[in-house]
């Protein structure tokens, strides 16, 4: 009997470990699994950067297409992990922002909604940061450039900015949106009904983002990718970063809504752009008041009640001085969701 008990005292840890890491080994192979091959994929030389519905598609896809693409850093090939402070010097705003695309979705319409589900997100080598001259929330106390490079490591979760300071990476794409109902061709910087420039950090894997259709087919597309991001982005960049994104776009038919919203597992949300954050904060505030009315069968004074108890606004951008974005999430277990 005291052998038997020996004997369990020195095998049992290392049976525990052994299923410990066994089952480590299976959640990783169904979370690997749980991302679907990829149907199609562009590369990060099918790009444009403005957002306008007379730029022919780069790509046709049926409803539920799993795609791949390639994202440039923001800068368009301007920046390289050795550049100078003379590369930012001379940095032209023109080609800024280039996003892989558009997706022309098969059966959108307006009046439809484009669900794009984030599911796989790999970081490149590099990535940069900086303070560009007349561009940022603080542009009229910062008015030296500064440049910072950073090597990013496969597999690394944290960058080194300091010695001292290291900054979580979150990968993210932060200009996702769908052509406006506009010929013109519309700069990417500012947000708008159509996504844009968010630069939401919420917009990670695992998310879902639901885009108003303006135009037949959608016509998506995404770029400005950033490796992390603080919410507000308030020097006027992330660490500007090359990425892989793989996702999923459905078609949702006439199903309405003003700006993009999102989810994920744990959380919905609403977004709302505007020239101040006051006026943002209260269309976010409307919005979810509506979400909350149409969704979960309250009426609106209760929904507002609910908001003030349970909503939980952010400001997800204020770089595009005047234009900003605020959102408002509520948990889903606030909703009996989970």
């Amino acid at each position: 009997m005291k052998l038997m008990k020996l004997m369990c005292r020195r095998t049992l840890p290392v049976l525990l470990c052994a299923i410990c890491l066994s089952a480590c080994v299976q959640t990783e192979k169904r979370t690997k699994e749980a991302v679907p091959e990829a149907q199609f994929t562009l590369t990060s030389e099918q790009t444009h950067n403005k957002f306008s519905a007379s730029i022919p598609p780069a790509l046709t896809v049926p409803s539920g297409a799993v795609i791949q693409v390639e994202t440039k850093e923001a800068s368009d090939g301007q920046l390289a992990l050795d550049s100078s402070i003379d590369a930012l010097k001379a940095l032209d705003f023109e080609p800024i922002h280039p996003l892989t695309g558009p997706v022309f979705v098969e059966g959108a319409q307006p009046g439809d909604v484009l669900a794009v589900s984030l599911l796989k997100i790999e970081a490149g080598e590099w990535g940069w940061a900086a303070i560009v001259p007349g561009f940022g929330f603080l542009a009229d106390e910062f008015t030296t450039p500064v440049l910072k490079t950073f090597k990013l490591e496969s597999g690394a979760r944290t960058i080194k900015f300091s010695d001292k300071i290291s900054i979580p990476l979150n990968p993210f794409p932060g200009v996702m949106g769908v052509a406006p109902a506009t010929d013109s061709l519309l700069n990417t910087i500012p947000p708008r009904a159509n996504g844009g420039n968010m630069d939401n950090p919420f917009h990670t894997v695992g998310t879902t983002i639901y885009f108003p259709v303006f135009v037949e087919g959608g016509l998506f597309s995404v770029g400005d990718t950033h490796a992390a991001q603080g919410l507000g982005e308030i020097s006027g960049t992330a660490i500007e970063a090359p990425m892989k994104i793989t996702y999923k776009i459905e078609v949702i038919k006439n199903k309405k809504m003003a700006e993009p919203q999102y989810e994920n597992k744990d959380y919905y949300a609403v977004t709302a752009y505007a020239t101040t954050i006051d006026e943002a904060a209260k269309k976010a505030s409307q919005y979810m008041i509506q979400y909350l009315v149409e969704n979960h069968g309250l009426s609106r004074e209760d929904a507002y009640i609910l908001c003030s108890l349970a909503g939980n606004l952010h400001i997800a951008e204020v770089v595009d001085v005047p234009h900003v974005l605020v959102t408002m999430h509520i948990s889903k277990s606030v909703l009996g969701e989970q």
